[in-house]
């Protein structure tokens, strides 16, 4: 059995992750860190409501890995420097708590054409946290890199919903190398997250890109088979045999019977 703790789970993939975490067999403790209360209930789910300016080393609980799923908008945040810290600042102090508390591998959202040098601002920020968190050696590190993401936001995005309007209806055509400007549904990035934690190689770092994403699956666990009772027994000889009735009758020593008695009185 694992746990998991989710930071940023409020957003479009950390709910997402939420649910799948809370609903897996293989997790008994999931512990989302989030600056409000979740919508969401759960037996194994435990929810701390933290400011992450106030972050500090008690906050982490031990857990076997950390789904960081924090980000937000220019337009949310209201300037560059508000943007950067919760999509810069924010994950890089979570990774560097787990890492001091000993939480083997961090799981992180960036983005598809994460650059530190991109041409674009919001690419560029990106690369700039992925090559923060590279420089902090933490044990395991993962980089998710989706798409446009789609799914039920409690906000509504204008940019975002043209950019969904318009991937519904060129997604069908996006083939070959360009497979991987598909939109992509929340859901299925938080699933991809989980069959990371569950089933990746222990690289370093790892990368993982829009359409690999898009194709991960859980793997389908092999029903275990108990042992054949037909092969265990041989029924058909034992239906054939009669059991043989007793020869010999069964005689008590009137002697020993008595002695045992008079033995264990005097024990008790």
């Amino acid at each position: 059995m694992r746990s998991a703790i989710v930071v940023g789970a409020t957003g479009l993939v950390g709910s997402a992750l939420i649910k799948l975490l809370c609903e897996s067999e293989e997790y008994i403790s999931v512990v989302a860190i989030a600056r409000r209360k979740l919508d969401y209930e759960h037996p194994k789910l435990t929810v701390k409501v933290r400011s992450f300016d106030q972050l500090e080393e008690k906050d982490i609980d031990f857990a076997h890995e950390i789904f960081c799923c924090l980000g937000t908008t220019i337009k949310k945040a209201g300037s560059r420097k508000e943007f950067e810290k919760v999509d810069v600042s924010y994950p890089l102090q979570v990774a560097s708590l787990a890492k001091k508390c000993g939480i083997m591998h961090f799981i992180v959202v960036s983005a598809m054409g994460a650059k530190e040098n991109s041409a674009i601002y919001y690419n560029r920020v990106k690369g700039k946290l992925e090559q923060e968190l590279m420089a902090l050696e933490l044990p395991q590190l993962s980089i998710v890199r989706p798409s446009l993401l789609v799914g039920d936001r409690n906000e509504f995005r204008f940019g975002e919903k043209i950019g969904e309007w318009m991937l519904k209806i060129l997604n069908p055509i996006l083939i070959g190398p360009v497979k991987k400007y598909r939109s992509i549904e929340a859901t299925q990035v938080a699933l991809a997250m989980m069959v990371i934690a569950l089933h990746s190689k222990k690289s370093k770092v790892s990368i993982y890109e829009a359409d690999e994403l898009a194709n991960m699956k859980m793997p389908i666990k092999e029903k275990e088979e108990g042992p054949d009772r037909e092969k265990l027994f041989n029924w058909d000889k034992l239906k054939s045999e009669e059991i043989a009735p007793l020869d010999e009758e069964v005689v008590f020593d009137q002697k020993k019977l008595r002695k045992i008695k008079t033995n264990n009185d005097i024990d008790n």
